[in-house]
């Protein structure tokens, strides 16, 4: 499949909730009663447009096959004082941690941060009354009804920023596919070149530990230096971390870099330039492909750069890939 139709991190949509019904005019007329009272119903109000947030989806790019969503029109009420049929309401699932927008003004209207969540993006339209509605003391022949409103219509800007225990940064061949191919059941593409991973991957660990039996990492795109202010696809892949709980830095120490320091220093610098939040956010050290004394030592002065011990790991022959997980569990579940 190509890339265009595995992943989608925005997109914009027109929703336009149904109108409702008008409201009847009509007198009984039945056999015997020669002035029958007013019979006429309500109309039915128009569908709503609901988003639901779903924790089997990733991507938006079901939302760019689809961007005009509308809901069903109420019906007209009927004589005998029937109520017209509401509108069918239609539910979009879009991935949990999805941001929606105005697209106009560009402010947020809601963040679907949590599975099962529902919100209303378009309220469908009131039904009319019907005349029977309006009968009085006063007035018991009225003819007056009303007619249906109309349902809102907008358009929205959908943003998605990926829900993950653990974000894995790097840049580019630092070797977080790779992990996260030894770590979970996911299957990104791997190759020893730069920009392998195009779209961020998510990989779900079986943990097999009590009431956490499940642990989801975030494989982010390679960042560059200058991500922060757009380079590349800077933003849209740094946004993908900014929902997870722990960084995993991982820094490749072979022989095949040429300064694993620089490229250490190049990754704090960005998440610090993105936010500064995210920058303080907990965050474990991994030197990687870590297969030789020479990339040894390359870790040991990464370790000393950044001010503290970090994990050596190769995912090729399976080192030290035990100590991390065990170190991921301590940091995402502290009561483990």
């Amino acid at each position: 499949m190509s890339r265009e139709g595995m992943f989608r991190d925005e997109a914009a949509v027109e929703v336009s909730a149904g109108n409702g019904g008008d409201g009847c005019c009509s007198f009984r007329r039945e056999k015997y009663v020669a002035f029958g009272g007013p019979s006429g119903g309500d109309g039915g109000d128009g569908g709503d447009v609901i988003f639901e947030a779903v924790g089997n989806e990733n991507s938006l790019f079901h939302i760019t096959r689809n961007r005009f969503v509308r809901a069903g029109n109420g019906m007209p009420g009927g004589t005998n004082n029937r109520a017209g049929p509401a509108g069918k309401d239609v539910v979009v699932k879009v991935p949990v941690g999805t941001l929606i927008m105005d697209f106009e003004r560009g402010n947020l209207m809601t963040d679907m941060d949590a599975v099962g969540m529902q919100v209303v993006v378009a309220a469908g339209g009131k039904g009319g009354r019907g005349n029977a509605r309006f009968a009085s003391a006063t007035n018991q022949t009225p003819r007056r009804f009303d007619k249906g409103r109309y349902g809102e219509s907008r358009k929205l800007k959908l943003e998605l920023k990926l829900v993950a225990d653990i974000g894995l940064v790097g840049l580019p061949n630092a070797g977080k596919s790779t992990l996260l191919r030894r770590v979970t059941a996911a299957r990104p593409r791997v190759a020893d070149y730069p920009f392998t991973t195009l779209d961020p991957n998510l990989g779900i660990w079986e943990t097999g530990v009590g009431n956490h039996p499940t642990m989801v990492l975030a494989d982010i795109p390679g960042l560059i230096e200058g991500a922060a202010e757009g380079k590349g696809l800077g933003h849209q892949f740094l946004r993908h971390v900014e929902r997870t709980s722990i960084l995993l830095q991982l820094v490749d120490c072979s022989a095949d870099v040429e300064d694993p320091l620089a490229d250490f220093r190049t990754i704090r610098n960005e998440l610090e330039e993105y936010s500064s939040e995210l920058a303080t956010r907990p965050w474990i050290l991994c030197a990687t492909k870590v297969e030789d004394d020479e990339a040894e030592r390359r870790a040991e002065e990464v370790f000393a750069e950044a001010g503290r011990e970090g994990f050596k790991i190769s995912s090729v022959s399976g080192r030290g890939l035990d100590q991390l997980r065990q170190e991921l569990l301590r940091e995402v579940f502290p009561t483990v």
